[in-house]
């Protein structure tokens, strides 16, 4: 007899809830433990598809969810897409295989906030729960950017992407704080950088999200790749 793939709690109002959206239900399973173990974090919901996890984001309302990207009747990347172009105010961790996987490029573009790998250790699932739902900070940064580069190396050659006139609008601080963010450096890491502190950072990154119309940071390496903000320096990474 199959297990249900839905489930709801009730969850406090303090707690970051999270939906699990994988076919396979012995991996929800172990998410779940993992996450429940935190004082901070409740599973709101359970998902099996895509379908069924639009379906719950509306009327779960979670701050984060851990999509697979392989699901019947709706993918994860379908699903990341649909999410992110909704009022919800959820950020989706896309879980895959493999860190280089281009499903995974694939659900950053459609507004992913993060990757992981299924096999994530424990405190690092919790610590990636933690960081997207406050909005402040990217989960594997450099691991980001290098699928980004070797995703982009992998494609057909094409001519240069003409500049996007948004970027315009970013004075001349917010775009070296833009680049530095492409190259997956922390606020603390832009401070030093740049000699400003990182109170100041974190104000320029908010205006470079408002002005760029994006959600967070990771989106901000995503944009800097397609727009050709930054291209591939280093074949061999």
């Amino acid at each position: 007899m199959s297990t249900p793939a839905i489930k709801e709690n009730t969850v406090t109002r303090q707690s970051i809830k999270v939906l699990l959206v994988d076919d396979q239900p012995l991996l929800r399973m172990g998410f779940r433990l993992i996450l429940e173990g935190e004082d901070d974090l409740s599973v709101v919901g359970e998902a099996s598809n895509g379908i069924e996890a639009l379906a719950a984001v509306d009327r779960l309302a979670p701050d984060v969810v851990l999509m697979d990207v392989r699901m019947p009747l709706m993918d994860g990347i379908e699903a990341t897409g649909k999410i992110s172009s909704s009022a919800a105010e959820a950020r989706v961790i896309i879980l895959t295989t493999f860190d280089l996987d281009e499903y995974a490029f694939a659900g950053l573009q459609a507004g992913a906030s993060a990757f992981l790998l299924k096999d994530v250790a424990p405190a690092e699932l919790v610590n990636a729960v933690r960081l997207v739902a406050s909005g402040d900070a990217v989960v594997a940064p450099r691991v980001t950017q290098r699928l980004l580069e070797n995703f982009v190396r992998s494609q057909p050659a094409r001519t240069q992407p003409r500049r996007d006139p948004l970027l315009e609008e970013l004075t001349p601080r917010e775009l070296e704080v833009a680049l530095a963010i492409a190259q997956g450096l922390s606020n603390a890491e832009i401070a030093h950088r740049l000699f400003l502190s990182e109170a100041t950072v974190k104000t320029h990154v908010r205006r470079i999200l408002t002005k760029l119309h994006l959600r967070d940071r990771v989106q901000v390496v995503v944009y800097a790749y397609e727009t050709g903000l930054v291209i591939p320096s280093n074949p061999d990474y």
